[in-house]
């Protein structure tokens, strides 16, 4: 199992990003794909058709979101947290994925920074 941080940066506001990364119609904007999601502790969410899936653990409104990642066959739950922080260019992202199987770490990095926060830093580009 391995972990990952990183920092990115998005010209849009606290508020923008976190109805960018909560509101279903948002996620299709930008992901091109329809997406299953609240922001009720507890629910199901499913984004690119099911290639990513898990439940809303935490929501703290434009600053914090907590989520377990599904992973088939995983014992160990891997958890995303993502928190906004209002910079001068708009917002600093602090993400932190954990637990991550080895076998599909690689995969998950990419994806993070070319098919979510690349997709959104091109979503705000245009």
């Amino acid at each position: 199992m391995k972990d990952y941080k990183k920092y990115y940066r998005l010209p849009a506001l606290p508020s923008e990003v976190y109805a960018a990364l909560t509101n279903p119609a948002t996620i299709q904007l930008w992901s091109g794909e329809p997406a299953v999601m609240s922001t009720a502790p507890g629910s199901e969410f499913s984004l690119w058709e099911g290639n990513i899936s898990g439940r809303n653990l935490e929501f703290e409104k434009n600053r914090k979101i907590v989520q377990q990642w599904y992973f088939d066959g995983q014992e160990e739950i891997s958890v995303v947290t993502i928190k906004l922080h209002p910079d001068k260019s708009g917002t600093s992202v602090e993400l932190r994925h954990t637990n991550i199987p080895d076998e599909v770490y690689e995969e998950m990095v990419e994806g993070w920074n070319e098919m979510y926060f690349g997709a959104l830093e091109e979503f705000y580009d245009e």
